[in-house]
């Protein structure tokens, strides 16, 4: 009977790590032609769809500014930042989001310009938060592709010239101008790299083709350098896909609202200048641009877009809308609740950008290991071009050839890059069911999932139970009764307190003065000078009230399922009120499925023994523990916790303490609930508990294609080391098994994302 709006949860000692504080992007923009990428590995050429660049902030640690940095995409870019800026006074902290090509740093509010100078010194190009940037789509920056065709071309006849056995000379100058027209740009970088003792693919490249075009493989030299910048393009395309891949939802909201005027008149706007409480019209087929509440007529409208449901809902009179919906029959009218900043698609947005920010802990392993890896491939380079040559009088041309193709194979990316882009899908696939997950780490965590602990009412049932019988007390009043319940009832939303309300709904109210919750018991008031007690027996009987007179019907009445609720004073006891909740059908379904999967359930409900076991024999649920207080469920969760990665799914105050405790936070909140979205792990968008299953098979499937992707990496890796060893490696060969390895890897990680579309479908 307490109340239940929720509070910020707070730190889990179960869970291994919080997602750090991110600065939210709603919206998304397409940079201006000049933002163009100018090359690189991992680089994109043709322009995709980013967030802007969100504000800068200032916190207690210093000012918060995110810059976008259009060259930085791959992270041995990253790892050239970070080392040209992790030792510079003013910067305490860096986070990279190489998806959407943002770099956040922590730092001295004199240390900016400086920041901006050292990145500048690298080659690239920072971005500052532009909050006169509009949001409209502007058209793609064309790419001029002509030089990379002529060099193609040239390095293609090179390779004839070769065969035929041509003049040297002819084969070297047609080499050279293929090499210019396509690494012009890759030379600059790699020289910038090789200035800041950085080695990555544009430095480890440069001195490939240089060592090439010095030991006089003229077709050789030209060849790599046209394939590894045409893989390039082929690669972004692929990436492109990662880094768009919740741009359908972007798309959901529409331009243009029917918004009514001060006169009556009707007038289209843009969502972002309707003000709160306007009031739109909405017609069939089209879509819904904020949130807010019909005030008249009624439509069926598809919500798949927010909350995952399969089918369209009935909506009327009263019911809430959410924009990125759409409607599919029937007019209708309704007030506007929320800014464009503060719909709940902006927030699914946010939180899934938010989220694929922060570092899953197998992204922060192989992260770690790609640090390690290329400087120990570069060392194993010059000591295969050194050593046989030195003593074992081996051709000096031959193993310096060989470190060359090593240097190539060195680069990291395509290890690195298959953990952000397989996340991100995963994230993406996740938000288009209705599952919003706060961050990668959850991800991972749901496929270790063994027990997942539910509170009962609004969780596993429908939340909004009827008042079945009322047994009186010490007072023959009825009337009276009801409306001191209903006027205490009335202050509470509680789905108990919210049946007597609407039991008691033709009685009138009693002011109620020093009204108070007491939670995991129920409420507290005084009216007309005397204090009230509403709740469950532990609150009456705290006060000394006696609850015992009628013993056996009360058991009779909990044997069937239901709620008891206690109404006292000092008199004594004034009336039990019966109440009685449905099971969701979703709910059985949900635990089937749990248990399917391996997963055990337990049940921790607040509400007495009977209603408890009753409920958990209906769903099947395999453990249930009664009279649960916050205190109580907390340490069920700690309990469980040590035997295993433990969930915890409620939707009540009292549920929090429990939740934040728990590896695994479920928040069983409608869309729209700001305090599910915010504070939860992982919210279910309709409260469908089907939908936890369904994050933990996403969670094993992310598993798998993890493995996969950093297995394929390596051993695309290690078989072209053996082959480059065994002296059957060549250069262009080395190309093909880094980008080669990048494409599969960026591939196999939207299959998450196709999956889930074919399921849609």
């Amino acid at each position: 009977m307490n109340n239940t709006n929720k509070n910020n949860r707070n730190s889990s000692a179960c869970n291994t790590s919080q997602p750090s504080k991110k600065i939210p992007a709603i919206q998304r923009i397409v940079p201006e032609p000049e933002h163009r990428h100018a090359g690189g590995h991992c680089c994109t050429t043709a322009e995709p769809v980013l967030s802007p660049i969100p504000a800068s902030v200032t916190l207690a640690e210093g000012n918060v500014t995110a810059i976008r940095i259009m060259q930085m995409d791959c992270p041995v870019e990253e790892n050239l930042i970070t080392g040209k800026l992790s030792g510079m006074a003013g910067v305490t902290d860096l986070k990279f989001d190489l998806i959407e090509r943002v770099l956040t740093v922590t730092h001295r509010p004199d240390a900016l310009e400086p920041v901006l100078q050292a990145i500048r010194s690298l080659g690239f190009e920072p971005e500052l938060p532009d909050n006169t940037a509009t949001h409209a789509p502007r058209p793609a920056a064309q790419v001029n592709y002509w030089p990379l065709v002529i060099a193609a071309v040239l390095a293609f006849s090179a390779e004839v010239l070769h065969w035929f056995r041509f003049p040297e000379g002819l084969q070297a100058a047609f080499a050279i101008i293929a090499v210019l027209l396509s690494g012009l740009k890759t030379y600059k970088k790699g020289w910038i790299a090789v200035k800041n003792l950085n080695l990555n693919i544009n430095a480890l490249m440069s001195v490939a083709v240089t060592g090439a075009i010095l030991l006089r493989q003229w077709p050789e030299a030209a060849m790599v350098m046209v394939l590894f910048n045409v893989a390039e393009l082929i690669e972004a395309k692929a990436l492109d896909k990662a880094r768009n891949a919740i741009d359908t939802l972007l798309r959901l909201a529409p331009e243009w609202m029917n918004v009514q005027q001060p006169d009556g008149s009707w007038q289209q706007m843009q969502p972002g200048e309707v003000p709160l409480s306007a009031i739109v019209r909405v017609k069939p087929g089209e879509k819904i641009g904020l949130d807010g509440v019909i005030i008249s007529g009624h439509s069926t409208i598809n919500q798949s877009a927010i909350t995952g449901e399969s089918l369209p809902a009935e909506k009327k009179a009263d019911d809430a809308v959410f924009a990125g919906t759409f409607n599919e029959s029937g007019s209708f009218d309704y007030k506007v609740t929320s800014t464009v900043k503060e719909t709940t698609l902006a927030r699914i947005i946010r939180s899934v950008e938010s989220a694929r920010a922060s570092k899953a802990p197998t992204q922060r392993f192989v992260d770690q290991f790609a640090r390690i890896y290329t400087p120990v491939i570069f060392l194993l380079a010059i000591v295969f071009a050194v050593i046989p040559p030195l003593l074992f009088a081996q051709s000096w041309s031959v193993w310096i050839y060989n470190a060359l193709v090593m240097l190539v194979i060195a680069c990291p990316c395509a290890l690195v890059i298959s953990t952000p882009v397989t996340l991100v899908s995963s994230l993406t696939a996740a938000a288009r069911q209705g599952i919003l997950i706060k961050g990668g780490m959850y991800i991972e965590q749901g496929r270790k999932l063994k027990w997942l602990a539910l509170d009962k009412t609004g969780t596993l049932t429908h939340g909004q139970p009827e008042v079945t019988d009322v047994l009186s007390g010490d007072t023959p009043d009825a009337a009276r009764v009801m409306m001191l319940a209903g006027s205490l009832s009335g202050l509470s939303d509680h789905p108990m307190s919210e049946a007597l309300v609407r039991y008691s709904n033709n009685e009138s109210r009693l002011p109620v003065e020093a009204f108070s919750a007491i939670t995991g018991q129920g409420i507290t008031g005084v009216i007309d000078g005397k204090q009230y007690w509403l709740g469950n027996r532990r609150l009456l009987s705290h006060q000394g009230i006696d609850v015992t007179d009628n013993e056996e019907r009360y058991e009779a009445l909990e044997r069937q399922g239901k709620t008891l609720v206690f109404l006292g004073s000092q008199a004594g006891l004034l009336a039990v009120f019966a109440l009685a909740d449905t099971v969701k059908e979703s709910s059985r379904q949900a635990i089937a499925e749990l248990h399917q999967l391996g997963i055990k359930t337990l049940l921790l409900s607040g509400d007495n023994a009977f209603a408890v076991e009753e409920i958990a024999r209906q769903v099947g649920i395999d453990h249930a523990r009664s009279e649960q207080l916050p205190e109580d469920k907390l340490q069920a969760i700690e309990e469980y916790c040590r035997k295993g990665v433990t969930g915890m799914a409620g939707d009540g105050i009292n549920d929090t303490p429990a939740l934040a405790r728990a590896d695994i936070g479920f928040a069983m909140g409608m869309a729209g609930t700001d305090t599910a979205i915010e504070t939860a792990d992982v919210a279910l968008m309709d409260d469908d508990l089907r939908k936890i299953p369904a994050f933990v098979r996403l969670s094993r499937r992310t598993g798998r294609i993890l493995t996969q992707n950093i297995s394929l990496a390596l051993m695309i890796k290690l078989v072209f080391l053996i082959m480059t060893l065994c002296g059957s490696g060549t250069l262009w060969m080395a190309v093909f098994a880094d980008v080669g390895a990048s494409l599969l890897v960026v591939a196999n990680g939207l299959r998450i994302l196709r999956g889930t579309e074919a399921k849609k479908a």
